[in-house]
């Protein structure tokens, strides 16, 4: 897709999903959604680990911020299964902190992308050099991904680990693997693209970024320095609905877990109310 076609995905479309799953499916069907949080949060595990090691795997850094969506996406539906007040609520917040990462991370690759007509990171090296304002907010974009305390990958991760743990030790061991997988690609990324030596003819002569879009990628840093350090306006917003959802999944849990009545007692019953 092309830049703006990536960002919209990454800000609002890979969210309806998950909007479905919060405003719908779970509210309308609670009983079906308790029986079948532990296959979705097993899933949620896969998607977690497999698409973190496939963004390890890219050398190409479209594909490679695009896998990483699968990744992060994994957490936000595993926080929404484990059905705790802290990781619904993380879980919407981490949409926010998606949307605002990952598309800034795309918008960073389209503007190396016109400058260089390519995406492999092979063809890069040591652009901290001579394209500083692009290296530093790139740095903070990925920085935000990775889930850096004070940006706000941070806090939705964090909450969403933190009500996973109440639900299933182990689903919250198995996630927080994740979290070191994306360190090992996004830093992997900035190492082979900014740093070292910068030996290509062709970008030494490769200009920073505009005015615009410098202020596009600012605007977005300054969102996520905001929900990292100062993201209560952001929880307390989110959260009422988070109580909704917790509470009606665990009634529906009482009743799954009440013990089946015989007929003859249910006709007892029946009969002594009559």
């Amino acid at each position: 897709a092309p830049t703006a076609g990536s960002v919209i995905l990454a800000g609002v479309l890979l969210k309806t999903g998950v909007y479905g799953l919060l405003r719908f499916a779970i509210p309308l069907f609670p009983d079906q959604a308790v029986l079948a949080a532990p296959v979705l949060a097993v899933l949620s595990i896969i998607a977690i680990i497999y698409g973190a090691l496939t963004a390890l795997a890219q050398s190409d850094m479209k594909r490679l911020v695009a896998y990483s969506s699968v990744s992060h996406m994994g957490f936000i539906v595993l926080g929404i299964f484990a059905f705790q007040v802290e990781s619904v609520t993380g879980a919407s917040l981490q949409m926010i902190a998606h949307g605002i990462s990952t598309g800034g991370l795309f918008l960073c690759v389209g503007y190396i992308y016109e400058r260089r007509h390519t995406r492999e990171m092979s063809q890069f090296g040591g652009l901290a050099h001579n394209m500083k304002i692009y290296a530093t907010l790139t740095m903070i974009m990925v920085l935000s991904s990775v889930g850096l305390p004070g940006l706000n990958g941070f806090v939705g991760e964090f909450m969403i680990l933190i009500g996973t743990y109440k639900t299933n030790w182990l689903w919250a061991a198995c996630a927080t693997s994740g979290v070191i997988l994306a360190a090992c690609y996004m830093l992997r990324m900035m190492q082979k693209t900014f740093f070292g030596e910068l030996k290509r003819e062709e970008n030494k002569v490769l200009n920073d970024l505009n005015l615009r879009e410098a202020l596009t990628l600012i605007v977005l840093c300054v969102l996520a320095f905001w929900m990292g350090i100062y993201p209560k306006p952001f929880i307390n917003s989110l959260e009422p609905s988070s109580i909704n959802i917790v509470n009606k999944t665990s009634m529906s849990s009482q009743y799954l877990a009440m013990p089946a009545l015989d007929d003859d007692v249910i006709t007892a019953s029946h009969n002594h109310n009559r």
